[in-house]
């Protein structure tokens, strides 16, 4: 089974307890769309453990990039490692556990995944004429930072379901679920990934506590919530 999530935002627990809940085995691929820390606890702890894991791919978030263009700024002015290494630990919350084989890894990440049924990217790609353009066309900054993908009125009808993240739903339908845009003349509830143009996954953990991810072969959604709901 292959599974998409993004946005987790440093929420190891629960994401840990929704591996649990899908019963993510080696058989399963997980595709993780961009920021994995910031904002929540222990972005560092679950970069890590995702970049261990063999049946894992992660790509870029606007979180990332904006990590990595600190990064990069810091080893334009200085030779001393040891001192970009401790600035770039006082970057996060839990950055004691960082290490140049965690920065590397971060340094390495694409910003977009395409698979024989779905698109990933963290934010959005060009669409002209209700059409999706190859992702090659789009700059770094667009698949990032992009806020119009996620439009009510984005509904591009040719090529793959695009899967993404980046704004929480609640901000559309004021709640915090995982949304998935049919194509025209499709049935809402189809578990074919191609009935859907695109599929929309950030449920905003770090406003209400929810966590979600989308089973591509199936269509179907998994959602745990923090204790405090």
């Amino acid at each position: 089974m292959d599974y998409c999530i993004s946005d987790i935002h440093g929420y190891y627990g629960l994401f840990c307890r929704l591996l649990d809940k899908i019963r993510f085995c080696g058989g399963d691929r997980l595709f993780v769309l961009g920021d994995m820390i910031d904002k929540g606890p222990e972005g560092i702890r679950l970069a890590k453990l995702l970049f261990s894991m063999p049946n894992v791919v992660c790509i870029a978030g606007n979180h990332e990039y904006d990590f990595l263009k600190f990064y990069r700024g810091l080893m334009s002015q200085t030779e001393d490692y040891d001192l970009v290494l401790r600035e770039c630990r006082n970057y996060f919350s839990d950055g004691n556990l960082l290490d140049w084989d965690t920065v590397d890894r971060f340094d390495l990440l694409p910003f977009y995944v395409e698979t024989k049924n779905f698109i990933g990217v963290h934010a959005g790609i060009p669409v002209r004429d209700g059409q999706i353009l190859p992702v090659s066309q789009a700059t770094c900054e667009q698949l990032v930072y992009d806020r119009r993908f996620k439009d009510a009125d984005v509904l591009p009808q040719g090529g793959k379901c695009v899967v993404y993240g980046h704004t929480p739903v609640r901000y559309m339908t004021g709640r915090d679920e995982i949304l998935l845009c049919p194509r025209c003349n499709s049935m809402q509830g189809s578990v074919n990934i191609a009935d859907y143009c695109k599929v929309h996954l950030d449920t905003g953990v770090y406003l209400g506590g929810t966590l979600g991810c989308f089973a591509v072969d199936t269509c179907q959604v998994f959602y745990v919530h923090s204790i405090q709901q």
